[in-house]
């Protein structure tokens, strides 16, 4: 009987396959394969979604209204996942910044623009995506605030779920979310 490792655990299997090929796991029972998923789960899934739309029109960081979640993880060997779907627009010619907070502590800064955070594009009525996936280790059981703050160039506009004009003829608005998954040890 071929033993394959899934997770670092072993489970038995009685058949073989070559390299490229499936096999099928005649005498794993579905307690091998959850064992050996077992080694990281899956503790809690929360969401915000924001479907509101908000300008902004500052040169220095921010908090996006609204768009923020927060999370008590049960262990402080827990990690948190943190994914955003963030929908936006900036004024034609300028640039904005957006950077992942913890609390008050910026947690995904570009390194190459440390100062200012990710960039953004440009454009009056074209909707952007920006999608956004940290695993961030906060060593906490107490309550942790995950949000997104951002700026623009020269105080430009720049904004969330709608495009410059606003106008629908240009698609019209959108959706943006942020999702925080704990992660056990």
């Amino acid at each position: 009987m071929a033993i394959t490792t899934l997770n670092n655990r072993s489970i038995n299997r009685s058949d073989t396959a070559a390299s490229g090929q499936l096999w099928t796991a005649t005498s794993a029972t579905a307690s091998d394969f959850q064992a050996a998923a077992s080694s990281a789960k899956v503790g809690q899934i929360l969401q915000t979604v924001n479907t509101g739309t908000e300008t902004a029109g500052v040169s220095t960081y921010t908090d996006i209204t609204d768009f923020a979640r927060t999370i008590t993880c049960t262990a402080t060997s827990s990690k948190v996942l943190i994914l955003v779907d963030m929908k936006f627009c900036i004024q034609s010619g300028y640039r904005g910044w957006y950077q992942l907070m913890r609390d008050t502590t910026a947690i995904y800064v570009s390194d190459a623009m440390a100062a200012t955070g990710g960039g953004t594009h440009s454009g009056n009525e074209n909707m952007y995506g920006e999608t956004i996936m940290y695993l961030d280790s906060p060593s906490s059981t107490s309550e942790i605030s995950y949000n997104l703050e951002w700026k623009t160039q020269s105080a430009a506009s720049m904004h969330l779920n709608r495009t410059h004009a606003n106008n629908a003829t240009f698609g019209g608005n959108g959706a943006s979310s942020i999702t925080v998954m704990e992660i056990l040890a």
